[in-house]
């Protein structure tokens, strides 16, 4: 394991993406890559009902066919942030901590943010506050494809990703069962958002997130 870890930026990330801000000393966050459709970047997935539900941040199209990530504005289409709230509130509001951490969250869902990357920092800086952590995160100033980043970097930039089995790609990740609200019905549900974790184990989840993570000591 390098000392520096790659991330894109992430909506509400999963657990795998924490473990990666508490195992490592220095966190960079890219912004400087090309918007890329269908990842984390701007989705998250919760625990419903009915299984797990994506959530989806509508952004503004770009003027131009390939445009910074740093760029992205969030577009209000949908009233996503009132159906996102509604969302988390149904899916949540009978776990046991949901109900504590509700009013740090719910003004991110009344405030608008412009950029993308600037909303998901934002929650990301309140979610290590509440889960007592203090990475140490900077963003990018210049875009590195994969085969030239650093040597001394571990690159999860595309390896954290809905579409990519973190069993593969990732043997540093091993999710920790955890209660979560609908386990009897649905089974558990591995690698969800952190707020998944943080809405069910509350102070415990710094617990969790080290028991999913080996290189962890």
């Amino acid at each position: 394991m390098n000392s520096t870890v790659l991330l894109s930026t992430a909506y509400l990330a999963p657990v795998q993406y924490y473990t990666k801000l508490l195992s490592y000393p220095r966190v960079q966050v890219e912004q400087m890559d090309h918007y890329v459709k269908q990842t984390y970047r701007n989705r998250c997935l919760i625990a419903a009902p009915e299984g797990v539900l994506p959530l989806t941040i509508p952004t503004e199209k770009p003027a131009t066919e390939k445009c910074l990530l740093r760029d992205i504005r969030i577009s209000d289409h949908g009233n996503w942030r009132h159906l996102h709230w509604n969302a988390l509130t149904s899916a949540y509001n009978h776990s046991p901590f949901f109900e504590y951490y509700a009013d740090d969250f719910r003004p991110f869902y009344e405030k608008k943010y412009p950029y993308l990357v600037d909303f998901n920092e934002a929650l990301m800086q309140l979610i290590c506050s509440l889960i007592d952590m203090e990475p140490h995160v900077s963003r990018t100033t210049e875009f590195k494809p994969v085969e030239t980043t650093s040597a001394d970097v571990d690159d999860f930039r595309e390896l954290i990703h809905p579409k990519r089995d973190y069993r593969q790609t990732d043997p540093n990740f091993v999710p920790v069962p955890y209660y979560q609200v609908f386990d009897q019905k649905l089974g558990f549900l591995p690698n969800l958002s952190i707020v998944d974790l943080l809405f069910n184990m509350g102070p415990e989840s710094l617990l969790v997130l080290r028991q999913c993570s080996p290189m962890v000591k």
